[in-house]
């Protein structure tokens, strides 16, 4: 029979998936010896079962019934008894620590008869109705989901009437007549008493911690932390202690160390004659923990010890609730505590000098997103200005600027020294110009993986997409958001971490971890470089020191290699200074804008092959001089090149624009300029109604003669000029979008034919490796045949996502995928993290029979997937070569390979 109630005796540490973390942190310190007030927990398993059917499993009141029982002859008291009431709390506790689930309810079992047992055994009349009418509030705004804010105001109404600062100053008299109160607003609001059978309180309580897992609250922090929604939460239910019994009683929270900078030492709060509640609820100013020592010396030993015994236990920084009744210290609570990113690095590292964890296991305890978090300037939190709005934190970090409504205008300011914030409805490669040279972007629609986003984190922009409380207005040049207008040259501050828009300059704290991989991995080493990478005052030598040990661990230990996606010299010289091992991907077709955008336009135009020559043979050697300086920068690292992958009709004039130009001037009865009927007739012409699946990739250099033959060239004219420099260069050539074997067949033969001429020419031999991207799902359902003609396989999982799932990234993140996210179809975006069922499985299909048709292949992936922390694991597990990520994600994905090829002891300390 499946069991459904544990006593705290009974479980363990090693149990947080059935008892939840706070139940297995119960039994693991009263397995301990720690003092803990006895109880038991109802399993996540129960709550599984009652979200499934809408009532109990079967048996769940029966085992209650008897840990109640035992429960109450451990204590020699009855619940809710009348003369000697013992009385219970009920906590919830899902395996991950979740603030959106359900508040704690303390003194069940009090009713009106009760109430009076409790003042006479304790001696202290306050002290009852404080707790009677502690229960009623909890109780009501919990269970019976009356208006939490009725209690809160009725309480300072008696405080006001009295003349109270706070609750202390709250006779008996006075908290008496508030519990009446309180009943008063239950039955206003409800229709129905409180209950006064302490049974029933018990069974209420605990249906409404189940009830709570689906809240609002708890579904919101459950996608925003990954959570998944089948876990369900335990419920448990533990005898009462006191700490509003008097001076000599109260309750705290207490950390092993600071987790704010990781920095060892005991560090918490206390507060004097108060529940455990009151501590977090702020309704009092707290006191330091050290002031527990001077008031109660033998208690704040006992913790000492107590945050010790558990810390060496943990191995980990732990963070404890406790309360003292009467000079008595009970346990109440403890879990790994959660920290800040400094505090994990340093922690990790501390832990590892003090040998209480290995060097991998310092590694496990830190992650890739924590370590982007400390890469990127943040604001100063205690100096910030008004929020104009909040949006989609795409792109971390922190940047102030002018807002500025287009490309142009960004480059215009940034070019005269303004810094700009660059705000639009949504990007598109037009703007790119403009992006490159704003501190942020800013739009009111789009998610993480828009094009404003994935283009922001590839330069390392701060970036907030979807603002939907934004109207911009571009024409107007500006935009609107809860009756503010912000007009073009406003100063605002946007907040790529949190998501949020301010308007004014708030203060920036440069990153020093940012810094330190901006020298290449190097710690300064002189006291005068030492103090230049301080930022605001703080010490920062223990973050960068132990990020330092950390990545050096994660280098030595990891199996995939790290490239970069890189278009420019400047691009690769970055990556390669944050530690990349080559180039996994060079996109071409950012090298066909500005300037150069009209030797494509005369290609497209172009109606005899000789046009077409003579526009191919003006882009060679501005081509090649572009590879040569890539190349330059990565010497001796592989640089993988894709050939041109986009629609060529991305390089023309908008439709609807010329369309309008043309039809207005003729409106006025003039002549239209000839070369915009002649672009108007190739836009019209090479229209599609879906480009992304149209005359693209292989599709282009087999259809546009001469155009793969010309980039071909170029890169192994560039590899002859690097070796005839004394270089090492080591381009590959890439073919996108292939579907069958026979497209890049064709391709191949062409840049060989091509290779063997450059090499004849320069009388240097030109001999790179061929091979394509897989991005198409019957390019992974037949790579065994494409390996016979590729010698190395990229997997594009930008492509390969939209094509597997049939979205369009750009059309549907704005249109459903919230929708979806809230009605957990996927946990989160396929964009974001792999999709390990469908795009993955695709990729495991290709690697296997790539690799048995072609044992030496060599397999990676460019896609923005190589840089997510979550999708790195995947691919090592799938047996990829290499990853390859923006060159501001390099250190992350370094980090995240490194932590992928360490064993998994199932103990997840990220969170």
């Amino acid at each position: 029979m499946v069991r459904y109630v544990y006593d705290f005796t009974e479980g363990g540490r090693d149990m947080a998936g059935l008892l939840g973390g706070k139940g297995a942190n119960l039994a693991e310190m009263t397995r301990m010896g720690l003092p803990v007030p006895p109880g038991f927990t109802v399993t996540t398993e129960a709550c599984r079962a009652f979200l499934a059917t809408g009532s109990e499993p079967e048996g769940l009141g029966i085992e209650v019934a008897e840990s109640l029982a035992a429960l109450e002859r451990s204590a020699g008291r009855r619940l809710g008894q009348a003369d000697d009431p013992l009385l219970l709390s009920v906590r919830s506790g899902a395996r991950f620590s979740m603030p959106g689930m359900m508040e704690t309810i303390l003194d069940i079992g009090l009713n009106d008869r009760s109430v009076l047992g409790l003042a006479e055994v304790s001696g202290q009349q306050r002290f009852a109705w404080d707790s009677y009418r502690r229960l009623i509030q909890m109780f009501g705004s919990t269970v019976m989901g009356v208006d939490s804010a009725l209690f809160e105001s009725a309480l300072a109404a008696l405080k006001e009437h009295r003349g109270a600062s706070d609750d202390l100053h709250l006779d008996a008299a006075d908290l008496t007549g508030l519990t009446e109160t309180y009943k008063e607003i239950i039955r206003r609001e409800t229709g129905e008493e409180f209950p006064q059978e302490p049974e029933e309180q018990l069974q209420r309580a605990i249906r409404a911690v189940f009830d709570s897992w689906n809240g609002e609250r708890a579904r919101i922090y459950r996608r925003r932390e990954h959570i998944s929604d089948d876990l369900g939460t335990a419920v448990n239910v533990q005898r009462m202690v006191f700490g509003n019994l008097g001076p000599d009683s109260g309750s705290g929270v207490a950390f092993t160390r600071d987790p704010a900078t990781g920095r060892p030492g005991i560090y918490g709060d206390y507060l004097a004659n108060a529940q455990g509640e009151d501590v977090v609820a702020g309704i009092r100013n707290t006191v330091p923990l050290e002031d527990l020592g001077k008031t109660d010396p033998t208690s704040y030993a006992q913790l000492r010890e107590y945050l010790q015994t558990l810390e060496d236990h943990y191995r980990d920084l732990c963070d404890i609730e406790f309360t003292i009744e009467r000079g008595t210290l009970w346990m109440l609570q403890t879990r790994v505590g959660k920290r800040t990113a400094e505090a994990a690095f340093a922690i990790a590292s501390e832990l590892a000098d003090e040998g209480m964890v290995s060097e991998d296991e310092a590694l496990a305890r830190v992650s890739g997103d924590r370590l982007a978090r400390l890469m990127f300037p943040r604001f100063d939190t205690e100096a910030v200005g008004a929020t104009l709005a909040h949006g989609i934190p795409a792109s971390p970090g922190a940047a102030v600027g002018v807002a500025v409504f287009d490309s142009a205008e960004a480059v215009r300011r940034a070019a005269a020294g303004e810094k700009v914030v660059l705000v639009r409805q949504e990007t598109t490669p037009d703007d790119l110009p403009g992006m490159i040279a704003a501190q942020a972007i800013l739009t009111s629609r789009g998610g993480k993986t828009s094009h404003a986003a994935v283009v922001a984190r590839g330069m390392g922009k701060v970036c907030v997409c979807g603002a939907e409380e934004l109207t911009v207005d571009v024409d107007a040049r500006r935009f609107t958001t809860n009756g503010t207008t912000v007009t073009e040259g406003t100063e605002i501050s946007v907040d790529g971490s949190a998501g949020t828009v301010l308007l004014g300059a708030a203060p920036l704290i440069d990153s020093v971890v940012m810094r330190y991989f901006e020298d290449g991995g190097r710690i300064a080493e002189d006291a005068t470089a030492a103090a230049a990478t301080t930022a605001a005052g703080e010490d920062s030598a223990p973050v960068v020191a132990a990020v330092d040990r950390l990545m050096r661990r994660a280098d030595s230990v990891r199996r995939l290699q790290v490239r970069a996606n890189a278009d420019t010299p400047e691009d690769a010289e970055r990556a390669r200074r944050f530690g990349a091992q080559g180039i996994g991907l060079c996109r071409t077709e950012h090298m066909f804008l500005g300037d150069r955008r009209k030797l494509v336009e005369s290609m497209i135009l172009a109606t005899t092959d000789e046009e077409r020559g003579a526009a191919l043979a003006a882009l060679l050697p501005l081509q090649r001089e572009d590879f040569t300086g890539i190349l330059a920068a990565m010497d001796g690292l592989p640089v993988t090149i894709r050939l041109l992958d986009p629609p060529l009709h991305e390089f023309l004039p908008d439709r609807t624009e010329l369309s309008v130009r043309v039809a207005s001037t003729v409106a006025r009865g003039e002549t239209p300029e000839p070369h915009d009927v002649e672009l108007l007739a190739a836009v019209n012409r090479m229209h599609e109604e879906n480009p992304m699946l149209g005359l693209r990739g292989v599709r282009l250099g087999l259809v546009v003669p001469g155009l793969f033959a010309m980039q071909v060239r170029a890169i192994a004219e560039a590899v002859v000029e690097r070796k005839r420099a004394g270089g090492d260069p080591r381009a590959e050539i890439m073919v996108p979008l292939v579907d069958t074997v026979k497209e890049l067949s064709l391709v191949r033969e062409e840049a060989e034919e091509v290779l063997a001429e450059v090499s004849k020419a320069s009388g240097v031999t030109v001999d790179l490796p061929i091979g394509t991207m897989i991005e198409l799902p019957r390019a992974a359902l037949t790579a065994g045949r494409i390996a016979e003609a590729a010698e190395f396989f990229s997997f594009g999982t930008n492509d390969l996502t939209q094509t597997t799932w049939g979205f369009s990234r750009d059309d549907v993140e704005a249109e459903f995928f919230s929708a979806y996210l809230e009605k957990g179809i996927f946990p989160v975006s396929p964009f974001e993290t792999l999709d390990r069922e469908g795009v993955g499985r695709l990729v495991e299909i290709a690697v296997a029979e790539g690799r048995a048709a072609r044992p030496d292949l060599k397999i990676g992936v460019c896609g923005e997937h190589g840089g997510d922390p979550d999708s790195v694991h995947f691919f090592h597990g799938a047996g990829l070569d290499y990853v390859s990520c923006s060159p501001f994600r390099v250190p992350v994905a370094r980090l995240e390979a490194g932590r992928a090829a360490i064993p998994d002891d199932g103990t997840d300390t990220t969170k």
